[in-house]
């Protein structure tokens, strides 16, 4: 998917915390090509919210009453494989945001970030890339490393030279513009590899792919 700078992105966040949105809310006035639409303090209504907003992307909170964030990325994916999810945490726990990835989202950004990177992750995960913070992406891979690769059988996923580069660098964590310019290839070149990647390893999400390749050791090693 690629961004079109002339689209006014519609977000929709879902939060318990009503001071979070709020500052969400005024942060993304400031900008010309974001909008906050809705604001939702829970994941009750989850699908008919997202059906009467319609929006570009999601922002979700991993900790809320009744229906965690983890819960609501899994029924969005059921409906919505492809709308980007970008999960809002406060603390850096390795479970809960290894079983967002693996439910699905799209990237990470701490709550005590500066709130004006949100921005930047907002249009990338929109672009289709992958952002979260070096330590959470360093946490997750050492869950991922967990896992026991002998148990599944050996498949062969035919991935080229390069494919295997660009999953590499994914696996790493690594933003689709990070891979861009590490591989000198273009944007738009590193979104079709990761399409093909998707297609060949049968995964829908950043996170299954960095799942599925690590506990099943398709690149032959951790990286670590």
């Amino acid at each position: 998917m690629k961004t079109n700078e002339n689209k006014t992105l519609r977000i929709i966040i879902f939060d318990d915390n009503n001071n979070m949105r709020e500052s969400i809310d005024l942060l993304l006035s400031t900008t010309d090509h974001l909008r906050l639409i809705a604001g939702f303090d829970s994941c009750k209504n989850l699908l008919f919210d997202i059906e009467q907003t319609n929006p570009d992307v999601i922002l979700m909170d991993i900790d809320m009453p009744s229906v965690t964030g983890i819960e609501g990325v899994k029924v969005i994916r059921a409906q919505y494989p492809e709308l980007p999810i970008l999960m809002l945490t406060g603390f850096e726990d390795d479970d809960k945001v290894f079983n967002s990835l693996c439910a699905g989202a799209n990237g990470y950004i701490l709550k005590n970030a500066k709130m004006e990177s949100l921005i930047h992750y907002i249009e990338e995960v929109h672009a289709g890339g992958a952002p979260m913070t070096p330590i959470i992406a360093r946490k997750v891979l050492t869950q991922f490393a967990k896992l026991q690769p002998e148990q599944y059988q050996k498949e062969e996923y035919f991935l080229s030279d390069r494919e295997k580069d660009v999953l590499q660098l994914l696996v790493k964590g690594k933003s689709y513009k990070m891979i861009a310019d590490g591989l000198n290839i273009s944007y738009e070149t590193v979104h079709s590899h990761i399409r093909k990647i998707y297609q060949k390893l049968h995964v829908n999400s950043v996170g299954e792919a960095v799942s599925k390749t690590i506990s099943r050791n398709i690149l032959k090693t951790f990286f670590f």
